[in-house]
């Protein structure tokens, strides 16, 4: 695929804050004997992450704003465009020394999400998506899953942990899916949630009180992949409510109409 300089330079950037987490992700094995060691460890990752990320991504376009999970959001003097970032999307994984975590960017232009990279560096795995110009990994071309039976398709989702108050409605939205389909998957990073439907792993996913920079690249992937994605509640903003519903066309009305209630 040959990408826009934008592109380019999201591949280019989530590349190079993948080695440098691949390099600490070496690392926590060894202090796992430490709790607290490994927490904060991890926490410093993230921030030098995120760091590499602006760098690269402010640095060749400085006019942009900027929204990501740790500092400040930065007003660009370009209103109409800001990079969104996740530098490491599955935290917990990434502490618990299990190799399923990525760095997410995506590049928001007049409110639409126009450019998306979703970096595996475990798998080495490079899923990406430009708005009207599909989606791949790698150098494959991706398509969401042919499957039109529930019976037959998994699902992912995040379970809400730690006592958050949108566990009832999760357990209840399970309650309803698991009998009527294949299984229910709980990898833990949503960026990779979605670009498993975009490559047809999964064949669908939700989930409720995610972040813009948790959904940002995933959704451009998914649509280029040619999937569905709509907000939980249809009169809302997916990015703004951070709650979505993705699937394939085949699957994503019935889907929908479970999660929904």
């Amino acid at each position: 695929m040959v990408g826009s300089a934008n592109l380019n330079i999201m591949i280019k950037a989530a590349r190079k804050a993948g080695r440098a987490l691949s390099k600490d992700f070496r690392e926590v094995e060894n202090l796992q004997v430490s709790v607290k060691g490994a927490g904060d460890f991890v926490s410093k990752a993230d921030l030098r992450a995120e760091e590499i990320l602006k760098e690269d991504l402010l640095g060749v376009r400085p006019t942009y704003g900027w929204l990501a999970e740790e500092g400040e959001e930065i007003p660009g003097t370009d209103p109409t465009r800001r990079w969104i970032v996740d530098p490491l999307d599955g935290t917990t994984n990434f502490l618990h020394g299990l190799p399923h975590w990525a760095v997410s960017i995506g590049l928001e232009h007049k409110g639409q999400i126009v450019a998306g990279v979703i970096y595996d560096p475990s798998k080495d795995e490079l899923f990406l998506a430009e708005k009207g110009q599909g989606a791949w990994m790698n150098e494959t071309r991706l398509r969401v899953s042919g499957r039109s039976k529930m019976i037959e398709s998994i699902f992912a989702t995040g379970v809400p942990f730690g006592g958050r108050s949108d566990l009832p409605e999760t357990l209840q939205d399970l309650a309803r899916l698991m009998p009527v389909c294949a299984g229910v998957r709980r990898w833990g990073s949503a960026a990779l949630d979605l670009a498993y439907v975009a490559a047809g792993r999964y064949d669908g996913f939700w989930e409720r009180r995610l972040h813009p920079w948790d959904l940002a690249a995933g959704l451009v992937i998914v649509r280029e992949a040619g999937g569905l994605v709509q907000p939980l509640d249809p009169a809302g903003d997916i990015v703004e409510d951070g709650e979505v519903i993705a699937a394939n066309e085949p699957l994503f009305d019935g889907f929908a109409k479970i999660i929904r209630g």
